[in-house]
C-alpha cells in the first residue's frame, strides 16, 4: 500500500466528473468498508502507539508517523464493536477530516476501486441505515454490499465540534434574516446538525436533504408547483461527498437551469486540497469553505444573504 498518497495525487482529474476512488478495508469479520482515497494521506502497518491516560476508549494511542504525532482510532470500537484489533497485524489508515488528521485502525486494507457516486446509495434500514447508525452510504462491489461508515460521527463523538458562534458575528436582532431559507446538502447526519445549528444563531431557517438529487427533486417541484417556499430559497450549502450525486455535479446542475442559476452555492466540505479552489470555479459554485468553523459559516452566509 505504499503507493496509495501517490495515487491520491493523481486522482484530482476525477473530481466534477461525479466519480471517486474508494479504499477497501476491513474491521473484523468478512465485512468490507469504504473511504474516498481523497481523504487519506497515507497506510501504514500499525507502529509502536503511546498510551494516552484519560483518553476517550476508543482512542488507542498516538502514533509517530513520519514528521506527524496522530492520535490513532480504534475504529472498530468507535463503532460500538466489543472486540478490539490485533495491534500486531493491523494498519493504521491516516486521514485527513475537517483540517484535522488522525489514524484510523483497521484489521486489513485491501485495495482502491473506481466508482461513480451513482453507484452509491443511501444505506437501508436493513443495513443499519436508521437513526444513530454509523454508516453514510453503501454500494455493491462483487456482489458484495461496501460499508461506508460516517468518519465525521466518529470524530464528533470522540472530540465533539463547538457550534457557538462569536457573540460579535450574532445579529443584534435576529428578524432581519426572519423568511430566508438556507437549504443544506449534507449526507453526513453531523454534518446536518451542526450547520443547522449554526444557522438557527443568526436567525435563518433550514431545510435540509442528504444528497443532491433530492434536493434538485425538490427545488424542480416548487418551481413547477410555484410553491411560495421557493421565493423564499436565499442560499445552498452543500457537501462535495455525497450519494448518487456528488456536490460539484449538483453545482453544475442546477447552474445550467434558468430557474436556479441565481441561487449563492457554498461548497462546505472536509476534503482538503488547492484543486477544490479551481473546481470550484469551474463548475461555478460561489464559494468553498472547509469544514467545520461555526464562525466562517456564519459571517460567509450572512455576507451574501440578499
Amino acid at each position: 500500500m505504499k503507493n496509495i498518497k501517490d495515487t491520491v495525487d493523481l486522482h484530482t482529474q476525477l473530481a466534477g466528473k461525479n466519480r471517486f476512488e474508494m479504499l477497501l478495508f476491513k474491521l473484523l469479520g468478512k465485512q468490507r468498508y469504504g473511504i474516498n482515497v481523497f481523504k487519506v494521506k497515507e497506510v501504514v502497518h500499525c507502529t509502536t502507539l503511546i498510551q494516552i491516560p484519560e483518553s476517550h476508549y476508543a482512542i488507542c494511542g498516538i502514533a509517530k508517523i513520519r514528521e506527524l504525532t496522530v492520535p490513532v482510532i480504534d475504529l472498530s470500537l468507535a463503532v460500538k464493536n466489543p472486540a478490539n484489533i490485533d495491534l500486531s497485524k493491523s494498519f493504521i489508515i491516516v486521514t485527513e477530516y475537517n483540517s484535522s488528521i488522525q489514524g484510523l485502525l483497521v484489521s486489513a486494507v485491501e485495495k482502491i476501486v473506481n466508482l461513480q457516486w451513482e453507484q452509491i446509495c443511501l444505506p437501508p434500514s436493513s443495513v443499519g441505515g436508521g437513526s444513530g447508525s454509523y454508516l453514510t452510504a453503501v454500494t455493491n462491489i462483487d456482489n458484495e454490499i461496501i460499508e461506508i461508515l460516517d468518519v465525521e460521527k466518529v470524530l464528533q463523538e470522540i472530540s465533539p465540534v463547538n457550534v457557538t458562534i462569536t457573540p460579535e458575528l450574532k445579529p443584534k436582532d435576529l428578524s432581519i434574516n426572519k423568511g430566508k431559507i438556507v437549504i443544506i446538502i449534507d449526507d453526513s447526519s453531523v454534518a446536518r446538525t451542526q450547520v443547522i445549528k449554526t444557522l438557527q444563531q443568526i436567525g435563518v431557517k433550514t431545510i435540509a436533504f442528504k444528497n443532491g438529487k433530492d434536493a434538485i427533486a425538490a427545488l424542480n417541484r416548487w418551481v413547477e408547483t410555484k410553491d411560495p417556499i421557493f421565493d423564499k430559497i436565499n442560499m445552498i450549502v452543500c457537501d462535495i461527498e455525497m450519494p448518487e450525486m456528488d456536490g460539484y455535479t449538483f453545482v453544475t446542475t442546477i447552474k445550467r437551469q434558468e430557474e436556479f442559476k441565481s441561487l449563492f452555492v457554498i461548497l462546505h466540505t472536509s476534503l482538503s486540497g488547492s484543486f477544490n479552489e479551481t473546481l470550484v470555479k469551474q463548475v461555478g459554485a460561489d464559494k468553498f469553505i472547509s469544514k467545520f468553523d461555526p464562525n466562517i459559516l456564519a459571517q460567509t452566509i450572512m455576507e451574501n444573504l440578499k
